[in-house]
């Protein structure tokens, strides 16, 4: 049986294919009694719109750093907020921003401002995960504190090729955060 929890989850949604996968990870965790909150990136929403977001999770979506109304959306109160910040799917370009610490986005001042676990789960192509500065990134990542990096799957990609580089399925990644949680709490 699945533990039941109260944790509060940030997942970070960039712009790569794989986001439509985030879909079914927000409501496992939504389904176990998880408070769940997102930031989606301006090329995360043209894989999956914030109104499915928002309506799976049962929280307003954080696209930018002002909302609608033109209140701030305050990244560190979001970094406050969450147990666990999960990054899915994470880009190249985004695993780049968080090895070297470059901020231009709510989701980057989020994650700069964030000093628990990061739970990151890699996107992309193969020839792109294959790439030595996406692996020369990876291991700056793997080197930080608190940092998880999810291993990637092998099969078809979005290009139509089969290789390295699919992000695990919505149920491993829930897995892995569930453990996370329980080594928390230990």
């Amino acid at each position: 049986m699945i533990e039941k929890s109260k944790k509060n989850i940030l997942i970070g949604i960039t712009g790569g294919i794989a986001a439509y996968k985030i879909p079914l990870l927000v409501r496992l965790l939504v389904q176990h009694h998880f408070d769940v909150k997102t930031i989606m990136t301006d090329d995360a929403q043209y894989f999956v719109t914030p109104e499915t977001i928002s309506v799976l999770s049962k929280n307003p979506v954080y696209t930018s750093f002002f909302n609608e109304k033109r209140e701030w959306n305050n990244h560190v109160h979001l970094a406050d907020w969450a147990d666990i910040l999960v990054i899915a799917p994470a880009t190249a370009n985004t695993l780049a921003k968080i090895a070297h610490g470059y901020c231009d986005n709510l989701l980057m001042a989020t994650y700069l401002s964030f000093n628990k676990k990061v739970i990151i789960a890699p996107a992309m192509d193969a020839e792109m995960w294959e790439n030595s500065s996406v692996q020369n990134n990876l291991e700056v990542i793997r080197n930080k504190k608190n940092h998880l990096v999810l291993p990637v799957e092998h099969g078809e990609l979005a290009s139509g090729i089969k290789g390295w580089g699919r992000m695990q399925e919505p149920l491993n990644i829930f897995n892995v955060i569930q453990k996370v949680c329980k080594n928390q709490r230990n």
